[in-house]
């Protein structure tokens, strides 16, 4: 009896001693970096290490860091490729590759133990938003069960994730050579229904190739309606409006040099037209140029901007010598006339407000 009791408190100790020895030796033997966790982990993100090699990132988290990384395994990739309908060359090709990667990462080093629920800012910019009470990460989930997470390294941690987390500046359309590519503006009105009459008047006027040209532009465009508004209130027919000899003016009128977004608005800005007079910016309910509401913001071409407006703007310059066609003093017929020109250049359409 006493002999069976010594056996098993030596048992006790000895698994004592490897235990605590173990633990001693795991913990100076942490993985050098988090790269080398997931180079090391083989088969789990294969993925992964391809997409930290393509965008230039793994000298960075090889750093000192510390850094907490949130790493998608090959079956979050595959599942996020299958949604896409995409190769994984057209992901890696992505020239967002770097957003996506950079949003996983999180400055400083968070154990599994110190995750609070709320918003955490990662290396992108933007947050993620962490659920302690259920590991989520967004709509990620970290994989407990599976026993990955706290995985240490000298420079951080990382918990693995189940789903590929995807920030809000990252675009997910893609051609086929895994890029999205912008439509010009010219051919985004061409695309549109309700700037065909501006696009007539584009054709008209001999400015289809002027548009066309890398720019960048800002253009105010009327739509249709804002067209058919104008030519009721001069009582004339469409054709009468594209024939005008100041028909070029007018769409030159709704043109700005250079891309600017709403966000780059100012109240009272007066920047100069294409035509050679300015318009005025109004940011009172609503974001007006001159009397003329824009009512769809920010529509991004390969060459510049978009903005669409519900008048027609028209320069004081415009019909001088026609009795019949008001000029910008005239309030009333100003936006008609100032919107059609803008649908028509397409080239500096004010990005709505989010």
């Amino acid at each position: 009896m006493k002999k069976s009791r010594l056996l098993s408190g030596l048992l006790i100790v000895v698994l004592m001693v490897f235990s605590f020895g173990g633990a001693a030796f795991a913990h100076e033997h942490l993985a050098d970096t988090v790269v080398d966790i997931a180079v090391d982990t083989e088969g789990e993100f294969d993925t992964l290490v391809a997409a930290l090699t393509e965008a230039g990132l793994v000298e960075t988290l090889q750093g000192e860091g510390p850094f907490t990384v949130f790493a998608p395994t090959d079956e979050a990739f595959a599942n996020l490729l299958a949604a896409l309908e995409i190769e994984a060359e057209d992901l890696l090709a992505h020239p967002q590759l770097e957003e996506v990667l950079l949003y996983h990462v999180v400055s400083g080093k968070v154990m599994s133990e110190d995750l609070e629920t709320g918003d955490v800012e990662t290396l992108l910019g933007e947050n993620v938003a962490i659920d302690a009470s259920t590991f989520m990460v967004n709509d990620a989930e970290i994989l407990v069960d599976d026993g990955l997470f706290d995985l240490e390294a000298e420079n951080g941690v990382v918990h693995v994730i189940d789903t590929v987390l995807v920030p809000d500046v990252f675009e997910l359309d893609y051609s086929e050579n895994g890029e999205e590519e912008l439509q010009s503006i010219v051919e985004i009105a061409q695309a549109n229904d309700d700037f065909s009459i501006l696009v007539e008047a584009l054709v008209a006027a001999d400015l289809v190739d002027a548009l066309e040209d890398d720019g960048p532009f800002t253009v105010f465009a009327p739509t249709n309606d804002a067209f058919a508004a104008l030519l009721e209130a001069l009582d004339i027919e469409k054709d009468d409006l594209l024939e005008h000899p100041d028909l070029a003016d007018v769409l030159l009128y709704h043109v700005v040099e250079g891309a600017v977004f709403s966000t780059d608005l100012e109240e009272g800005m007066e920047p100069e037209t294409l035509q050679g007079e300015t318009v005025m910016i109004s940011l009172e309910d609503g974001v007006f140029v001159n009397d003329s509401e824009v009512i769809d913001a920010d529509i991004e071409a390969s060459n510049g901007v978009i903005h669409a407006i519900d008048e027609v703007l028209v320069p004081e310059a415009f019909g001088a010598e026609e009795e019949e066609v008001p000029q910008t003093g005239d309030i009333g017929m100003i936006p008609f006339v100032v919107a059609g020109a803008a649908g028509l250049s397409g080239l500096w359409i004010v990005k709505k407000r989010k």
